[in-house]
């Protein structure tokens, strides 16, 4: 690893490294994402109403979903090259709780805690860089809990597609405006 001026003595992470690690953490996401939606559905629904073959496994569909959750940590930490990876994937994990069970509990829906979770949890994993704060990810990944909330109230079912993306996509999008807030107060030689 090279040397440079990032956090940790790391050369910053490149636009291009930390878009594809989003895209991948994303991808891993998006399975587990289901499962955990066709087992609360499955488990919402009313047993006599679902054909025994075409009802999911409710337990199974369950584990599956909660079992790629440090997943989508462990892509976010180790592709980032966070220097601390292991440690930030079981930080994220408990961030992803704490943060996930209130949000759904408040928000009464599955998804917008999901969102929330995955998002508190990616600020945890995904290696931050001079120039990226904090404040601003957690901003965004209220925002995109919000946005989600919204969506779920107002879109309906259709909104079940597309949430997997909002949160990792807003921590993005936050960098990328904390980057260039930080460029443009930098000083030019």
């Amino acid at each position: 690893m090279k040397r440079a001026e990032g956090r940790g003595g790391l050369e910053p992470l490149s636009p291009e490294r930390k878009w594809q690690t989003i895209t991948v953490a994303t991808l891993v996401l998006v399975p587990g994402y289901w499962a955990l939606l066709a087992a609360l559905v499955a488990d919402a629904s009313d047993s006599s109403a679902l054909d025994d073959a075409g009802a999911p496994n409710t337990p199974a569909a369950f584990a599956f979903g909660l079992a790629l959750v440090p997943f989508v940590f462990i892509v976010l930490a180790f592709m980032s090259e966070h220097p601390r990876a292991a440690g930030a994937v079981v930080k994220a994990m408990g961030m992803a709780i704490l943060v996930g069970i209130p949000a759904s509990a408040l928000a009464g829906d599955a998804v917008t805690g999901i969102v929330a979770g995955v998002g508190a949890g990616g600020i945890v994993a995904l290696r931050a860089d001079d120039g990226h704060s904090r404040k601003a990810r957690a901003a965004a990944v209220a925002i995109a809990a919000v946005y989600t909330f919204v969506l779920v109230r107002t879109a309906g079912p259709i909104v079940l597609l597309p949430a997997p993306v909002f949160p990792l996509t807003a921590i993005g999008i936050a960098d990328h405006l904390s980057e260039r807030r930080h460029q443009r107060e930098a000083p030019t030689p």
